[in-house]
Parts: C-alpha cells; structure tokens; sequence
C-alpha cells in the first residue's frame, strides 16, 4: 500500500428477517401469476443461453446418482430446463442417460432445441406448465429415475408448489430421486426485494423484469416435500461471501440444496435420521467485479449486482408508447408499468392519471390558456406538460428524479415543434427543498408564484402529502381572486392516501377546495363538469376511476 493511502473495509451487507415492505396489490399479484409464461419467455428472448453459465457442479454434488446400474440407460428429467445450462453437461458426462427437459417458457424451449449439441434421440424437449398440465402427456408415468429441479420451484407461487410435486410424482419411479437446489431464506436478494416492496407474499418477491422468487427454509422444503409423499435424504444451507470490490460490498449469499426420494427403500440413516447439514466454509470466498457474473460454478444465483444495489438499467427497458389527445401525436419512451413494484423511480412510468388530465388539457385549452403553468412530479413522459405547451404563456415541468428528467427532456425534444419545446423548461424540484423551490419560483416571472400548477399521481405517498402542498403553496401566484386567481389541480386515482387526508393537509396550507370531481360524480355543475362537456373523454377512460380536486388560495 502506497504511502497516505488509506485502507478501506468494505461494507458488510447481510440480510434481515425483520426487514418489511408493502406487499404487491391484488391486482399485480393475479397479474405476474396469469403472464408469469410471458416475463420468463422475454428474459430468454433477451438473454438466450448467456445469462447462466452451465452447471458442471452436478457431477460433484450429485454424480453417484447419475451412474446407470447394470448396464442400464437412466432416464432423467429436467423441470425448468431454461435453456439447458443443466442437461447439457449431464448429457456430455454420462452418455447412457436420455432426458427430458421441459419448460413453461417456449422461447427457451427452442433455444434448447438449437443448442449445437441437441439430438433428438436423447433429448425430450417440450414446453410445460406443469402447474396445470400433465407430464404424462409427454413423459410415461413411472419412468423417470431423477428429476433435476435448479432454481426452478422457486418461480412458481407457493401454493401451486404442491401441483408441481403431484405432477412429478406421476412419472417418477418408486425410489427415484428429486434432486433440488434453490434460494434459501435470509439470502441478501431476499431483503433488498423487500425493502423495495417486491413482496407478494411471505418469502416470495417479484424481481425487476417480472419473474419471481421464493426463499426456502428447510422446514418449509421439508414439510412440502413429505406432504407429497417424499421422504427426504439429505438437505444443507450453502452460505457463500461474495465481495464486489467497485461497490466495495462484502454479501452474504445462501441457497439450499436437498436430496428426496419417492417411496424409497432404506431412506434413513442408521440412526434413523434424516441428514442435515449447514455448511458454512469461510474458505468460500468469491471476488468479483460489477459487470461480471459469478466466475464459480457453484453460484448461478439469478440477482445480479446492478439488479441489487440500484444501478441503474431500467431504461434499457423502456418502451414506446403512443398517445393521442385532441391535437397532439405523441411518441413518448417510458418504463413499463410491470416495474412499479421493482423500480423505485416511479416518474420512468406513465400513469393514467396522466392520460387522462393529457386529454382533459388538449379538450379545455382554456384551463391553462395564456398562463404560467407548473407541473409538479411530472416524470420522465410529460405529456401535460406538452399539451400545455400549446396554450400556456409557458410551462415549467418539474420532477425531484434527474433520470426521469433525463427521459422526459428526450421525449419532449422529440416530439415538440421549436415553438411549443420553446416553451417548456425542464428543472429538478424536490418537494420541501428550500434551494430548488427558489430556483423554480424564480422562473415564474418576477418570483410572483405560478397561475396554474397540475399534478397527476402524485399523492399516493402519505409522507409525501404535507411537502407536496407546502411546496405548491410555495410556488403558486397571490395575485388574482374568483376566476381569475392562480389553482391548483391534482388529478389522481385514490391509493394509500383518502380524499379527507389530502383536503385536511391542503387546507392546512391555506388552499380552498373550489370543486372536486370524485370518482365520476360531480356534485354541481361546477369548472370541472365543464371540461367534459361536449367530448368523450370519460368513455375513453371508463374503465378506470379517477378523482379531480380543484384548488384556489
């Protein structure tokens, strides 16, 4: 070590098991259980056979079991084959075996089947859900010696899990063996899923591509697997460190690896325990850097270290999405809403809330016509900033995210006119700030405070609720009273925060509540109906509910 320089610990990351996050809703939940087939057949059109390496690791843990007995050929099957990182090194090592490999995802289906070393006459290929359909349609009941089961339970939701062995259990032999290696509880991915609020349920999280994963204990791997009728010959926790020395991180990685057989003969040892092993060898150290994957082939765990610690690659996902309003043809690139639960920057997605106040402004022009407009937490799309662009005297569109800014000065620029994208300044507010409300009120002309300032979506946080209308207050005009006086409207659809909640923090910060439009009802014929007379904009949106309040000083 050079003189002066200092020496530097790295970070120990360890997971927690009191960590807690918001469970995924309802509806996201269905949602990646019903597309769970389409998340995984987009990983492989994305990743093909380049995301894992091949486990040659099954030799080592588990070859005795692979040897053919008397001369035999052993019939082996492969649930969750991905795209054959296993089969294909078992095929290369024992030449008597013929396999069958299936999975729910057809895309890697295919690429198993384009794999240079596929032949038909020892490889069984097909695509499954084994969920829901039979093997047996595919495979002879009975006929299987092992079923390989890698990081493959793991993805499927926990109260499926028991159909999954009910299946296999119909073609395997009695006494063939399960062998299983999968994540186990307390792995560090686990809590960084967490505390991002990826969890569906206990143990299960959606990761930020939409496929999921369950952390096993043994108990729980236990008890699912003799409630199936397997007995169990030997299980063990594997916990590897793993440094990242350009994050200088030290991580804590686990997964459990198991044994079971189907009615065996002798299945306990001669104590007639089960075995159950911990290994924990400090020896297993592993130094990698953050653009690599696991240079052992012991660790083919599915979390890379960009996917963890937040670097950011979210926008290589983005999409194109078009949205028409009167007037206007916008081509914008935005995140996925599938990432809500994994992504933490919500502004690289379009809400409806959004679309919606988008149509409204391009139907009323007169809403911000010839006035100073503010857009608060506005996100990388943008398009109310956009459409009041056309009208307003100017439009400052502002977000606390520089990524989402980023994205919303590319999509702006890009589907602005000179003119109009004259018009639009783009500047980073974080509510509460003192140094960025200052910087923004200065924009407004003469620090008088905005005319009109609009926010879609943005009071499903209830912490963030008293900075937001703190910073509003802040930012909009005095001038003006009755019609002509500066308002503030927030267009949204009612999550974590009620409607009473956001009235008693707007009032507290001296705004009036002029009208509201809740939930479709209107309860006079007040400014807001009138923005929708005459157009179809709510037959646009009927499927969804949204609610309006209208805001003056």
């Amino acid at each position: 070590m050079a003189a002066g320089e200092q020496h530097s610990t790295p970070q120990i990351s360890s997971s927690s098991k009191n960590s807690s996050g918001r469970p995924v809703t309802p509806f996201w939940k269905e949602k990646y259980e019903r597309d769970a087939w389409r998340y995984w057949d987009i990983f492989y059109k994305r990743h093909e056979d380049k995301f894992f390496k091949d486990r040659h690791y099954l030799d080592k843990e588990w070859g005795e079991y692979f040897e053919a007995q008397d001369g035999g050929n052993l019939v082996v099957l492969e649930v969750g084959c991905g795209a054959g990182n296993t089969i294909f090194p078992l095929l290369s090592t024992y030449p008597d075996i013929f396999v069958h490999a299936c999975d729910f995802s057809s895309r890697a289906v295919d690429v198993v089947k384009k794999h240079k070393d596929f032949r038909p006459d020892r490889v069984n290929a097909f695509a499954c859900d084994i969920t829901s359909e039979q093997l047996i349609e595919d495979v002879e009941p009975s006929s299987v010696d092992i079923v390989t089961m890698i990081f493959m339970l793991s993805a499927v939701a926990p109260d499926k899990m028991p159909l999954v062995l009910q299946n296999i259990r119909n073609i395997l032999k009695h006494g063939g063996r399960v062998l299983f290696r999968d994540y186990a509880f307390g792995d560090l991915a686990q809590e960084r899923l967490m505390s991002k609020g990826q969890q569906i349920s206990e143990n299960f999280y959606v990761r930020g591509d939409g496929t999921r994963a369950y952390y096993f204990s043994n108990e729980y791997l236990v008890d699912l697997f003799s409630k199936c009728g397997f007995t169990l010959e030997e299980i063990c926790v594997h916990n590897k460190t793993v440094e990242n020395r350009s994050l200088d991180l030290i991580m804590n990685r686990n997964w459990i690896q198991a044994t079971f057989t189907l009615n065996p003969v002798g299945s306990l040892s001669p104590n007639n325990q089960h075995v159950h092993h911990t290994r924990e060898g400090k020896e297993d150290k592993l130094v990698v850097e953050t653009s690599q994957k696991s240079d052992s082939e012991e660790i083919d765990l599915f979390v890379d270290f960009s996917n963890m610690f937040g670097i950011s690659r979210y926008l290589d996902e983005a999409q194109i999405v078009r949205i028409k309003a009167k007037g206007h043809d916008f081509k914008i690139k935005v995140l996925a809403k599938e990432y809500q639960h994994t992504c933490k920057l919500t502004g690289l997605m379009l809400w409806e809330s959004a679309h919606f106040m988008c149509s409204l402004l391009a139907e009323n022009p007169s809403i911000v016509a010839g006035r100073s407009v503010l857009e608060i937490g506005c996100g990388s799309a943008g398009i109310c900033s956009m459409v009041a662009a056309s009208f307003a005297q100017f439009v400052v569109a502002t977000d606390g995210d520089e990524e989402s800014l980023d994205l919303l000065r590319k999509n702006t620029s890009s589907n602005l006119e000179a003119e109009f994208l004259d018009r639009i300044l783009i500047r980073k507010l974080l509510w509460g700030n003192e140094d960025d409300m200052k910087a923004v009120k200065e924009l407004s002309g003469n620090g008088a405070g905005f005319d009109c300032i609009i926010g879609t979506d943005v009071t499903y946080n209830p912490d963030a609720i008293l900075p937001l209308f703190k910073t509003a207050r802040e930012l909009i005009s005095d001038k003006g009273n009755g019609d002509s006086g500066a308002v503030l409207i927030l267009c949204y659809i009612q999550r974590r925060v009620d409607e009473d909640s956001i009235l008693s923090a707007a009032k507290a910060q001296g705004f009036r509540l002029v009208d509201k439009w809740i939930n479709g009802v209107n309860e006079s014929n007040g400014v807001i109906s009138s923005w929708f007379c005459g157009n179809d904009v709510c037959s646009a949106f009927w499927n969804v509910t949204f609610s309006i309040l209208y805001f003056q000083v």
